[in-house]
């Protein structure tokens, strides 16, 4: 089958591109410009901004479906305006030249931040309900990333067409580095604290591997959780200092001290959203709390894989150790 897909020089579309090429798929990269993750990879990659219709229903020629994995998450100044290009205005000129180039099928990627979450005992899932003020407040990164990935969903869900919901990722080709910051931390130095919180993670290759399984399986409008392990952040960072030979992360960070340093840190986030947006008081909010989810739909309806949660940090580390992160 041939494919198009955005988002090819991020982390999760260049795991979804090599798991399309793995098992013979033609791929149609559209790219703003290439980079070290589709470097070296047989495809074809085209320089097409995501809202050139025209363009986009040129390379669609041939396509029995659509990958829509780019994304963005940013601070400051003009991001609000990034993102909803990227989740929603794309989204929208991606199912006009769906229609044009008669391609029946797209999967959406949008996030887990748009799924209501639980404590381990009772995680959320795909019809959890989230009141995304209470949680991500009236404003910021976490909220517009929120509201324009949300309405990116809605507008795939309305063509009836699927949706994944990739929760905390781990692997290689973090390029960013993403979510891989928290092992990197780890396996640069010695770090005593861990954040009291805990989340749902995933391996990135079953992260990609779901993708496709969507696009082949998944019900219509339906939405799919990518998740795994539901586990505290003091064991996945206790998995990354095992792996750099050191000592594990053993002191709690108070609850309570986090919640200070995001209220005392509000005048920086203010000032330089890019440059203080691990202090936003929602971002260390979601670092203090259980917020577990489950991936138990995306399992059963598609069957995808899940990998140990100790292989998916070493696929990482050796990744970046591969790459210099760790010199």
């Amino acid at each position: 089958m041939r494919y198009l897909l955005t988002g090819a020089t991020g982390f999760l579309g260049a795991n979804v591109l090599r798991q399309l090429l793995a098992r013979g798929d033609e791929v149609v990269c559209v790219v703003r410009q290439p980079n070290l993750c589709t470097e070296g990879v047989a495809r074809e990659v085209r320089t097409v901004d995501l809202l050139d219709v025209a363009g986009l229903t040129e390379a669609m020629a041939g396509c029995a479906g659509v990958f829509h994995v780019a994304g963005a998450f940013l601070p400051g100044p003009g991001a609000f305006a990034i993102m909803q290009r990227v989740h929603v205005h794309a989204t929208e000129a991606l199912l006009e030249a769906m229609a044009r180039a008669r391609v029946p099928r797209m999967v959406y990627c949008s996030s887990s931040i748009t799924v209501g979450y639980g404590p381990l005992a009772a995680p959320g899932d795909e019809d959890s309900p989230l009141d995304p003020e209470a949680v991500y407040g009236p404003r910021g990164v976490c909220r517009e990333y929120h509201d324009t990935k949300l309405a990116g969903e809605a507008l795939a869900r309305g063509a009836n067409h699927p949706v994944v919901n990739p929760d905390f990722v781990l692997g290689a080709w973090d390029i960013r580095p993403t979510s891989g910051t928290l092992l990197l931390q780890v396996a640069r130095r010695p770090v005593p604290f861990y954040p009291p919180g805990g989340k749902c993670f995933v391996d990135a290759e079953d992260c990609a591997i779901g993708h496709l399984l969507a696009m082949d399986r998944g019900a219509p409008g339906r939405r799919y959780l990518l998740g795994s392990h539901n586990v505290a952040y003091r064991e996945v960072m206790a998995l990354a200092a095992a792996w750099a030979g050191r000592r594990a992360p053993a002191i709690a960070a108070p609850a309570t001290l986090l919640r200070a340093a995001g209220l005392l840190a509000r005048p920086l986030v203010r000032r330089s959203p890019a440059r203080f947006a691990g202090l936003d008081e929602y971002v260390l909010a979601g670092m203090r709390e259980a917020r577990h989810r489950s991936g138990e739909r995306a399992r059963r309806e598609l069957g995808v894989p899940a990998t140990p949660l100790a292989v998916s940090v070493a696929r990482a580390l050796n990744w970046f150790r591969a790459h210099g992160y760790l010199s």
